[in-house]
């Protein structure tokens, strides 16, 4: 206990744990579970009706799926049966040719030597399926029926032979009980792991074969009602366990820590230190591979209810580094220690720090300052038209349209560098000179631009070309003069 405070701290607080080592609160509520500890479904299938007869279109599944009880049953009875009947036509065939009432006379050949009675009957059923052959009891060329069951005798015997031990065989070579040396921690925690809330529980391999190709999933059992009033029991959503990032391909040869991280993706978004004390949900966790072994596909389960879930704990490490070598204590697989974790769900947070958020607050600020800077070019166009002659309207109405699209497309370059995340640029408001000499000069003058007044960002090269063509926009409306228009306002263009 002094070498645990001294590595993570007094203010770290060890959980007490039962004699295996898991914590379990004191008071727990009686509920039903989805999925036991063990990895078995609570599911019983009733009411099939006639649906009862697919189980017996697939009899070799359904006898590999029985409990070994049942199988064994099946097993003895199937061949005493079939001992039984094979028997009792062997001593039918020599009931009926009279070998029975001639048990000892040399004279007479019977068809099966030395069968006299029942049991002498099922002894030589017996020698022939097993190919024991004492030699005592044989067919003779004397009787074709005798060949003739025979020959049944060992077809049916072959048959009875691969069904019954082939059901035998891959029952016993299924994984299923690879699964037992397959750990997973008692309970699960919410803590805080870089910065972010996070969902975690521990997996381990007692075995020292691997398991090849590990996956892990998890499942949140929950029943929800849909906003058309439906509802849904034991609704089934997925929990990420780091499936986009790989972390759900595990490398199990020494114990981990699975983790999915709670954010607006997750089912848990809401979900606070407060609202656990009322939920009611189940977390099913699946882990499948390979068994290195026999190559077959091996799976195994748990679940974690509400009130497994332990708030603000963390795990206690179990890898320690020894001379040459890695060692697990697995004493301390499921252990936890409290650790300080905020109570509130992480959309409360967010929804805290929402309003604080620098990035938001430059973001709006730099959109609503260009939507003014674009509001004053169009004052500017307006205003500079309306000044002109009425002969001088007519010819500049057809860059009117030319006029919005530029600024139309300057706006929108500007909302893009804010969105994508990129510094937005900071065009300052283009400056409108006015004449001081007289009231008559053009308003040609509207359109100065101050181009050092533009400064470009990393991220956006295009913007550039754009206030170029705001700054020949005078040069497109003094086209569009007459030449002696031209050669008058010339002096007034700068």
């Amino acid at each position: 206990m002094a070498a645990l405070r001294r590595k993570f701290g007094e203010e770290y607080h060890v959980v007490t744990t039962t004699v295996g080592g898991g914590f379990f609160p004191s008071v727990k509520r009686k509920r039903q579970r989805f999925v036991d500890k063990n990895g078995r479904c609570n599911v019983q299938h009733g009411n099939l009706g006639g649906e009862t007869s697919r189980y017996l279109s697939d009899l070799f599944t359904t006898l590999v799926d029985l409990k070994w009880r049942w199988n064994l049953l099946i097993f003895i009875l199937t061949y005493t049966v079939a001992w039984l009947v094979m028997a009792s036509m062997w001593w039918i065939i020599a009931y009926i040719r009279g070998d029975i009432n001639r048990p000892h006379d040399d004279n007479y050949t019977p068809c099966v030597a030395n069968v006299y009675n029942f049991p002498s009957a099922f002894l030589f059923f017996i020698e022939t399926e097993a190919t024991i052959g004492y030699g005592f009891r044989y067919i003779t060329e004397k009787c074709p029926e005798g060949i003739i069951l025979f020959l049944f005798q060992s077809l049916l015997g072959s048959i009875v032979d691969a069904f019954l031990i082939g059901c035998m065989f891959i029952k016993m070579s299924q994984p299923k009980k690879r699964a037992e040396t397959l750990m997973f921690s008692h309970s699960a925690v919410i803590s805080q792991r870089d910065g972010k809330l996070c969902l975690m529980f521990r997996v381990g391999n007692l075995r020292n074969s691997h398991m090849v190709s590990a996956q892990i999933r998890c499942k949140l059992i929950k029943s929800r009602q849909t906003p058309e009033g439906e509802f849904l029991p034991l609704d089934q959503r997925e929990l990420d366990v780091g499936f986009g990032t790989g972390a759900d391909q595990l490398f199990l040869v020494s114990p981990l820590t699975i983790c999915h991280e709670i954010n607006h993706r997750s089912p848990f978004f809401d979900l606070s230190q407060k609202s656990l004390r009322s939920e009611q949900f189940e977390i099913v966790v699946i882990l499948e591979g390979i068994v290195e072994t026999t190559g077959m596909t091996c799976q195994a389960r748990t679940s974690y209810t509400e009130d497994e879930v332990l708030w603000g704990h963390r795990f206690l490490p179990v890898m320690s580094l020894e001379e040459g070598f890695f060692r697990v204590d697995y004493s301390q697989f499921h252990a936890t220690f409290e650790v300080p974790t905020p109570y509130y769900s992480v959309k409360e947070l967010e929804e805290k720090q929402a309003p604080n958020s620098p990035l938001n607050s430059l973001c709006s600020d730099k959109y609503n300052r260009e939507r003014v800077c674009s509001l004053d070019y169009l004052n500017v166009f307006e205003v500079g038209s309306s000044l002109l002659p009425s002969k001088l309207q007519k010819l500049s109405r057809g860059s009117d349209n030319a006029q919005r699209k530029l600024l139309r497309m300057c706006t929108n370059s500007v909302e893009r560098a804010c969105s994508t995340g990129d510094l937005p640029l900071k065009i300052q408001r283009i400056t409108v000179s006015t004449c001081e000499d007289s009231e008559e000069s053009t308003p040609l003058k509207y359109f100065k631009v101050k181009p050092e007044c533009m400064t470009q960002s990393t991220g956006n090269l295009q913007l550039q070309k754009k206030t170029q063509n705001m700054l020949t926009l005078g040069t497109m409306l003094d086209s569009n003069l007459p030449a002696k228009l031209r050669k008058m306002n010339s002096g007034f263009i700068s």
